[in-house]
């Protein structure tokens, strides 16, 4: 079970349903009935967004990352890819960037460093985590983008899924992020929102 009451699995196992139909065309519920017959919110804010209103075009694919519903949306540069997965996000407003940036480099099995701001927020940490290994903040890829210290990376800790969890970078599950890494390349455009 996770610290939330549910189990971590059937979450990811859900999410990663809902990406898929999303990505296949099907729509998905915006509100649920309750047993009382109110209407309520459904907790994902998950929906298929077209490219277009945030990037002029497509060339070496397009990265858009909404911060506030927490989702990655990719797009091929033919247009003919179109993926969805949800993210962990910056625990604060203080550890995100917005903007425009693009992939600089992929990397399999990164190794992380905890950056200055980091090590002095939490001296104890270790220098270097190596790639590979299971207490890798990383998780098993990595496109490192044109900020310093700025990354999409999977994660081992799949609790920080659909969170504020990170200090500034943009998680998936390890799953997702090997087939983004596979379908991404340097120069893919990124935009966070």
């Amino acid at each position: 079970m996770g610290t939330s009451g549910q189990d971590p699995m059937n979450r990811r196992l859900f999410l990663g349903a809902a990406a898929a139909g999303m990505a296949a065309g099907l729509t998905p519920a915006m509100a649920q009935q309750t047993n009382g017959g109110s209407v309520r919110n459904n907790i994902s804010s998950f929906r298929m967004l077209d490219w277009s209103a945030y990037f002029t075009d497509t060339r070496k694919g397009a990265i858009l990352v909404d911060i506030t519903s927490r989702a990655l949306h990719y797009w091929s540069e033919d247009k003919s890819i179109y993926r969805l997965y949800p993210t962990s996000v910056p625990l604060s407003e203080d550890l995100t960037r917005r903007g425009r940036t693009e992939v600089v480099q992929k990397v399999v099995a990164p190794p992380w460093r905890p950056t200055p701001s980091m090590k002095e927020r939490n001296p104890d940490w270790p220098d270097v985590v190596e790639g590979g290994a299971p207490d890798n903040p990383l998780g098993t890829h990595a496109l490192y983008l044109s900020w310093t210290y700025y990354r999409i990376h999977g994660t081992h800790d799949t609790r920080k899924i659909g969170r504020r969890s990170s200090n500034g970078c943009v998680g998936l599950y390890n799953e997702h992020i090997q087939e983004l890494f596979a379908l991404a390349q340097v120069g893919t455009q990124v935009l966070l929102i």
